[in-house]
């Protein structure tokens, strides 16, 4: 359909909540306004009573294809994004075959142009021996380049130091880290595979993974950055200590030092290896309770910029492994949105600051085009959420292809009704419209 015209949002949007109507024409927010009622669509939605939000972008997510399909696919994890309100992803480069060369990272922009429901971009990779193949990276159509300063998933650590100064001093564009200090965590897991073996409990992650290595390896990142004056986004912070490294006393535009956190990182503690094991084992790891009321707290005094998932699926199966064999990560894309409108309902953020932390900072520290805001002339990137209506999570209601979440039991007390994506609506209530797919993001660098 080529035009939606939506009546009566509470549109949440820059910092207020109006009411207003929406036209949405030709993939575009053709107007704005309140008394849009008289105008012909394809398609009219009555919002009274529910809240109209910028389209939530995702700056970090796994969707494991190519070579790793039997976890998830970008078909199948874009789609269960996309119920959740997720109109765009940017994807990281250590699938099967790392995404190291300009051919590898076009395959994936080539299979989801093809299989994608959201929006989508894909990071460059960074290596120990690839920097001239990063330096060919088109920067007005990629979001960033990925460096893993710390192992995690796969094989990508770029510990050389050479390497790490050339990546910093000759970046075309963002670069986007992985910070845990891998001599710490090797040191660490020597010690307790000594002590526990071959299957302590995950409870000790967050001690093999700790705060150490994170502040150790988010600091040499910050010092490169500020050496050679390169653009540099810290993903997934997780310690209150790591949150002192960033600034709010400029804005957003202006900083080239910025940080993102994830919403597991701000919904589970320590405390929930007790119940949950393996399921949420991650890198970097879910810390002890206190970390995540310091990174809300910057969260919303902006010394962190964004908020993301780091969706990363296994099967459940190998997530039933012994700890050490166990791999780390877990599936989020789904849900990200309402568990930020759990902590609204408990008055411990705004819908605005959500939409910003969302939505509207994602696409000011990427330097998206014409995407994250509510705006004429942008992109109808839009979700519609009703907070009077509830959803327990369960096997039955989970979307992606490896059918399980750490969230399976938890009652969330908002749910998304329609999903907007490049002025298509692909979801509403429960079904989904895939006869278009989503756009490949562009940057005004």
């Amino acid at each position: 359909m080529s035009s939606i015209l939506i009546l009566n949002a509470q549109v949440v949007n820059e910092g207020k909540i109006q009411v207003a109507d929406i036209l949405v024409k030709d993939g575009f927010i053709d107007q704005i306004g309140t008394n849009l009622s008289g105008i012909s669509a394809d398609k009219t939605i009555d919002a009274t009573g529910k809240y109209l939000l910028p389209g939530v972008i995702d700056d970090q997510v796994h969707f494991r294809e190519p070579g790793l399909t039997h976890k998830a696919c970008i078909h199948s994890e874009a789609r269960a994004g996309v119920a959740g309100g997720v109109t765009t992803f940017m994807e990281m480069p250590n699938t099967v075959p790392n995404a190291l060369t300009q051919e590898l990272l076009q395959d994936k922009y080539d299979i989801a142009a093809r299989t994608s429901l959201a929006n989508y971009s894909f990071y460059m990779g960074a290596s120990n021996d690839n920097i001239e193949e990063v330096l060919k990276t088109n920067i007005q159509n990629i979001c960033g380049i990925k460096v893993f300063m710390g192992s995690s998933t796969g094989n990508m650590l770029v510990d050389n130091e050479k390497t790490l100064t050339n990546i910093f001093s000759n970046s075309p564009t963002l670069i986007a880290t992985h910070c845990e200090d891998e001599a710490t965590v090797r040191a660490n897991s020597a010690l307790y595979k000594e002590k526990y073996g071959d299957n302590p409990h995950p409870r000790v992650h967050p001690e093999i993974r700790n705060v150490e290595a994170c502040i150790k390896s988010s600091s040499m990142a910050i010092e490169l950055a500020q050496q050679h004056g390169a653009r540099l986004h810290i993903l997934h912070i997780t310690t209150g200590e790591e949150t002192h490294l960033f600034r709010n006393d400029i804005p957003l535009k202006d900083k080239k030092i910025t940080s993102e956190v994830c919403v597991h990182h701000l919904w589970f503690d320590a405390r929930d290896y007790e119940t949950l094991g393996n399921q949420i084992k991650c890198n970097p790891a879910v810390k002890a309770d206190g970390h995540k009321q310091q990174l809300l707290a910057a969260l919303l005094d902006d010394r962190i910029d964004v908020i993301a998932t780091d969706h990363a699926p296994h099967t459940w199966e190998e997530k039933q492994n012994p700890y050490w064999s166990s791999p780390s990560g877990l599936p989020l894309v789904q849900h990200p949105l309402q568990l930020m409108l759990e902590f609204y309902k408990e008055g411990k953020i705004s819908l605005e600051k959500i939409a910003e932390k969302m939505s509207h900072a994602v696409a000011d520290c990427f330097q998206i085009s014409k995407r994250g805001y509510i705006r004429e002339g942008y992109w109808a990137d839009l979700v519609l959420v009703d907070l009077n209506d509830e959803v327990t999570v369960s096997k039955e209601n989970v979307l992606y292809q490896c059918g399980w979440s750490p969230l399976e039991g938890t009652t969330l007390r908002s749910k998304v009704t329609h999903t907007i994506v490049s002025g298509h609506l692909a979801y509403e209530n429960g079904a989904f419209d895939e006869s278009k797919t989503g756009q490949r993001l562009l940057f005004e660098r």
